[in-house]
C-alpha cells in the first residue's frame, strides 16, 4: 500500500506571476492554492464566473494573503483564447509560470468546439497551443516555465492522423488519448524550439496518475448526467489507499514540474508508485508515443494551421 502522507515543499514564489488553466475546481484549484501559498500571484482564467468566484473564496480562505484574480477563458473557443491573450498583453507584465492543466475527458457522444474541432482535441490541445502562442512575449519576458498536464492515456492509442476530428467514427477514449499525446508532443517540442531559437523559456510535461478527480464525474454540460463506473471504482480504491492517488497527491507532479529547480526541461513527471498510478512525484521515462521528434514537428505544424496562430521561426 503506498504512503498517503507525502508532500513536496515549494520554493519561494514571491514576485512570480503564474497562470493555471482549469483552476476553478478540483486538481487545478489545489494547484493554484499551493502556488498562492508559496507567494506567487496567481491568475485563474475561467469559463464560469460563478465557479471562479467560489474558487477565489476557497483560495483566500486557505491563504488569507493570497494574490489571486480571475480572467475569462473558454479553451474550446479560439476567439476566447485570443481575447485572454490580448488582455494579458495589455497588462504588459511578465509571466513566470504557466500550467496547462484544464481538460475535458470522454464525452459519451462526439461534440465539437466553437470552431468545429472535436471537443477533446480542440480544448485539451489546440486551446492550450493557441494560448501559449498568444502569451509567448510575456512568457519570454518572464523566462517562464511552461508545464503541460498530460495523462496516463497518452501512453496508449495514437494520433488519428486520417481523421483528427473523429468525424467518421468517434471513440471517446481514443480521442482523449489523442488530445493528450498531442499536448505532450507540443510541450516537448516547445522546449526544443525555445532552446534552438533562444526564446528563454523552458517547457516540460506532467501527469497526475490516477485519482478521483472530476474528469470522469457527472458533467451534464458534456452529456454525462451521472458519475461513470470508472470514477466510482477509482474513488473506492483511492479511499482504501490501493495503488491510486488522491486529489491532493495528484496535484504534486505538476507542482514539482512547474516549480522545482530539479525539474528538467523536456522531462515527464508523474507519480512514482507501481504503474505510475500513485505515489510521490518523480521523473519518469517518456511514453513511447511522445518520443518521436518527427511526430512532434507534425503536430506543431498542423496545430499552427488549425488554430491559425504562429510562433517565431527557428
Amino acid at each position: 500500500m503506498p504512503r498517503r502522507d507525502f508532500d513536496i515543499t515549494l520554493s519561494d514564489l514571491h514576485g512570480k506571476r503564474a497562470v493555471v488553466t482549469g483552476a476553478s475546481d478540483g486538481m487545478g484549484l489545489g494547484i493554484a492554492t499551493r502556488l498562492a501559498a508559496a507567494g506567487a500571484e496567481v491568475l485563474l482564467p475561467v469559463r464560469n464566473p460563478r465557479k471562479g468566484e467560489a474558487a477565489l473564496a476557497t483560495i483566500r480562505a486557505a491563504v488569507p494573503a493570497a494574490q489571486v484574480s480571475l480572467r475569462s477563458l473558454d479553451l474550446s473557443s479560439l476567439s476566447s483564447v485570443t481575447a485572454l491573450g490580448e488582455t494579458l498583453l495589455a497588462e504588459d507584465r511578465p509571466l513566470h509560470l504557466l500550467i496547462n492543466n484544464a481538460g475535458v475527458m470522454t464525452p459519451p457522444d462526439r461534440q465539437t468546439t466553437a470552431d468545429g474541432f472535436e471537443l477533446q482535441f480542440g480544448t485539451n490541445h489546440l486551446g492550450h497551443f493557441a494560448l501559449v502562442s498568444h502569451l509567448l512575449p510575456l512568457l519570454r519576458a518572464g523566462r517562464a516555465r511552461v508545464t503541460s498536464q498530460v495523462s496516463v492515456a497518452a501512453d496508449r492509442n495514437a494520433i488519428n492522423w486520417d481523421d483528427l476530428n473523429w468525424e467518421r467514427s468517434y471513440n471517446g477514449r481514443r480521442a482523449y488519448s489523442q488530445s493528450k499525446i498531442a499536448l505532450g508532443l507540443f510541450g516537448l517540442e516547445l522546449d526544443r524550439r525555445s532552446e534552438a531559437g533562444g526564446w528563454g523559456i523552458t517547457s516540460n510535461i506532467s501527469h497526475p496518475g490516477v485519482a478521483p478527480t472530476n474528469l470522469l464525474a457527472a458533467r451534464p454540460e458534456i452529456g454525462r448526467d451521472k458519475d461513470t463506473l470508472g470514477v466510482r471504482l477509482i474513488r473506492a480504491l483511492s479511499a482504501r489507499g490501493i495503488l491510486l492517488g488522491t486529489v491532493r497527491t495528484a496535484q504534486l507532479p505538476a507542482l514539482h514540474a512547474a516549480t522545482s529547480p530539479d525539474a528538467k526541461p523536456g522531462g515527464l513527471y508523474g507519480p512514482s508508485g507501481p504503474g505510475h498510478l500513485g505515489g510521490p512525484p518523480a521523473e519518469q521515462k517518456l511514453y513511447s508515443r511522445l518520443r518521436s521528434t518527427d511526430e512532434a514537428r507534425r503536430v506543431w505544424s498542423v496545430s499552427e494551421e488549425l488554430a491559425k496562430v504562429s510562433f517565431p521561426a527557428g
